[in-house]
């Protein structure tokens, strides 16, 4: 049997994850009747022959492209953490979980913790800014001994 229209809309929700009932569902055939005809469709060659041709296509991509892995002589290059893992976070050659685990790894470095310090430590911060507006007091002049220290 040929691949029709509703075999091909079934097959590519299949290749996005769907279950068999799903994919029927969505491919256009009855709710009531689609868990069987998700189980008869999956068997059909033609169906089986698309899926196959499919997914051999996205292997063959998915190899054809180059990822780099973990080079410890290029790591050895950078003096400071932070600067290897800002690189490796850029690089678009790296494996993207590398990148993602070099990113979640500078977070503390870019952005403070607003938890880090309590209530107290931010009223004392703003306390110091506004001091810092006005100059010190002067001492209070000893009126009594005329000025001099006794």
């Amino acid at each position: 049997m040929a691949l029709t229209a509703k075999k091909k809309l079934f097959a590519e929700a299949l290749l996005r994850g769907k279950s068999n009932k799903d994919a029927a569902i969505e491919a256009g055939y009855s709710a009531a009747t689609a868990s069987a005809a998700g189980s008869r469709l999956v068997k059909d060659p033609a169906v089986a022959a698309y899926l196959k041709a499919c997914r051999e296509e996205v292997a063959a991509a998915a190899a054809a492209t180059p990822v780099s892995s973990f080079d410890i002589k290029r790591a050895l290059q950078y003096s400071d953490p932070r600067a290897f893992l800002l690189a490796t976070m850029n690089d678009s050659k790296m494996e993207d979980k590398l990148r993602v685990d070099a990113a979640k790894a500078l977070m503390p470095f870019m952005h403070k913790k607003l938890g880090e310090g309590g209530k107290k430590d931010a009223r004392d911060e703003e306390a110091k800014k506004v001091a810092s507006r006005f100059p010190a007091a002067a001492p209070p002049r000893l009126a009594a001994s005329g000025g001099k220290k006794l």
